[in-house]
């Protein structure tokens, strides 16, 4: 049996990591395999990827350029990890994937929804189950994560750009309501983590 695809999406700093986290202790609790991942990155290749991507000191990187390393990564991804767990029957949990090249490249970019998907149509073998939208405005989760990270250059792009990014996400999640779910994430962290386990509950998930 084909195992199924979680996704987390949102902004820096709104604490996609910690969530993800949460969830691997209930899938431990409840004997569920999985596979925790993040794009860009997860196999070595994707991580040497990841970490030309976010070089601050690749500030001259153009938005296709971008884009197109966003894509390598994730076809290496997709191949060496993503696509072996899913036929394995685990669960795969992961950090980021496709809506966040929509919401980052085709949206704040500007470079458009058609172009995206036709780099990334290998990578969309693998389409997620369950998408995750941890909501909250640029501003709030950059306040939160305390500031952008002077190492990240992505990070590094400007309130106009995440304020971009972040109306993205919300575009994308108008155009899937059927694989995204939003989680509101201005309470605390522990109401948050409630709202993931109660819809991961409602999918049959958990």
């Amino acid at each position: 049996m084909r195992g199924k695809f979680i996704t987390f999406e949102g902004c820096e700093g709104v604490g996609k990591s910690r969530q993800i986290g949460y969830v691997k202790e209930l899938f431990e609790q409840k004997n569920i395999e999985y596979v925790a991942t993040r794009e860009p990155g997860g196999p070595e290749i994707a991580e040497k990827i990841r970490a030309l991507i976010l070089d601050a000191e690749n500030a001259a990187m153009c938005a296709e350029c971008e884009a197109l390393l966003y894509a390598a990564a994730r076809a290496q991804h997709v191949s060496e990890v993503i696509l072996p767990a899913l036929e394995s029957g685990k669960t795969v949990l992961c950090d980021r994937y496709i809506d966040s090249s929509l919401a980052y490249q085709a949206y704040a970019r500007g470079l458009g929804e058609t172009f995206v998907k036709d780099i990334n149509a290998f990578a969309l073998k693998a389409v997620p189950d369950l998408t995750l939208f941890l909501d909250l405005p640029p501003e709030a989760a950059f306040a939160r994560k305390g500031g952008a990270d002077e190492h990240d250059r992505v990070e590094l792009s400007g309130a106009a750009f995440h304020k971009k990014v972040y109306e993205g996400y919300l575009k994308v999640c108008e155009t899937y309501p059927g694989r995204i779910v939003k989680i509101d994430c201005s309470g605390t962290r522990e109401q948050t983590r409630a709202k993931i386990a109660e819809v991961l509950a409602a999918r049959g998930m958990l």
